[in-house]
């Protein structure tokens, strides 16, 4: 089981509520996505809940949040509009990128998440900019990235952690190491285990967590955030964390061919959802009848979710090309 003294009740009902929130929205995507309506490509975080919740709840609204192509859980986390967001999946109009991004491009800046790039590593950099706007108007904003350990290949993050260092900017670099960059184990790409050693070069706090425990996600987060509001600087998180499903799309069609079996299997034992459910249990915080009571609920909003983006408009094809940018 596992426990943590510090998190009162209700931050542990809260953390509960939102990784069941992420689990049920992906896992009706992953329902409805084969009858073809949702014209763009889906990547779920299916298995990596716990790390969006555990570090977006320590977040206020106005901090920002710049996420990735995996980036559903880290929308619904920090609280970004649902209905705008599975719009977004339908291409309509009422989307949060008004049908023009699809999953890889959400935003909601009313809840401080500025953005998602399906670039690899495409908003450190970017990221970085917002972390240093906030130290010169000294606005006691925090910024958090979220990237792949794929990201931790590209040349981008490196410049942005030393940036970072030498401005003392108030930003969260939070890699979800996931194993996997597509079908190419981490074990064929880098050499060492442990991606966060490589940003203690830069004499940045860095650490390793277990992405699956929420409670730990919770507590160094908060450690983080809480340093950087305080002018004290960057911080570089690694959660080590599963992907349950393939790359991009629903199900593991492929997993034979490139994954270890034996390992997968054990990482789906290892369920966030489960996990924090069965120490809430223990705990006293919830019983059947309460889950009951909370699932029902979210069924209700994801339902409703769902409708409205299915009854949207698509964007007129004369105005296609608006909000849209090119050189």
């Amino acid at each position: 089981m596992y426990t943590n003294k510090k998190i009162s009740p209700k931050i542990l009902l809260k953390l509960y509520t939102i990784i069941f929130k992420i689990r049920k929205v992906q896992l009706k995507i992953e329902e409805l996505y084969p009858k073809d309506e949702m014209k763009t490509p889906v990547h779920l975080c299916i298995g990596q809940e716990a790390v969006a919740a555990g570090v977006c709840i320590n977040l206020k609204k106005k901090d920002y949040v710049f996420s990735n192509h995996r980036g559903h859980g880290h929308y619904i986390a920090k609280g970004g509009n649902l209905k705008s967001m599975i719009s977004e999946l339908y291409c309509k109009e009422t989307g949060c990128s008004k049908g023009r991004g699809g999953s890889m491009h959400l935003i909601d800046t009313s809840v401080g998440l500025l953005g998602s790039s399906a670039i690899v590593g495409g908003g450190i950099p970017v990221a970085t900019g917002a972390a240093l706007s906030s130290y010169i108007k000294n606005d006691n904003k925090v910024t958090v990235v979220f990237f792949g350990d794929g990201a931790s290949e590209e040349g981008t993050l490196y410049e942005s952690l030393n940036f970072a260092k030498l401005k003392n900017l108030p930003i969260i670099f939070v890699c979800e190491n996931n194993l996997y960059s597509v079908y190419t184990y981490i074990a064929k790409r880098q050499y060492g285990k442990d991606i966060y050693l490589k940003a203690k070069g830069f004499g940045i706090p860095s650490f390793s967590v277990d992405g699956i425990n929420v409670f730990d996600v919770y507590s160094k987060a908060k450690e983080a955030i809480e340093r950087a509001r305080k002018k004290q600087g960057p911080t570089f998180l690694e959660f080590k964390v599963a992907r349950w499903r393939d790359h991009a799309g629903t199900g593991d069609h492929y997993k034979n061919e490139y994954r270890n079996i034996k390992e997968h299997e054990e990482h789906l034992k290892k369920c966030p959802l489960e996990k924090l459910q069965n120490s809430l249990i223990k705990l006293k915080l919830l019983n059947s009848n309460k889950i009951k009571e909370i699932s029902k609920k979210l069924d209700l909003e994801i339902e409703s979710a769902f409708a409205y983006a299915q009854k949207g408009p698509l964007p007129d094809k004369n105005e296609l090309t608006k909000h849209l940018f090119s050189e």
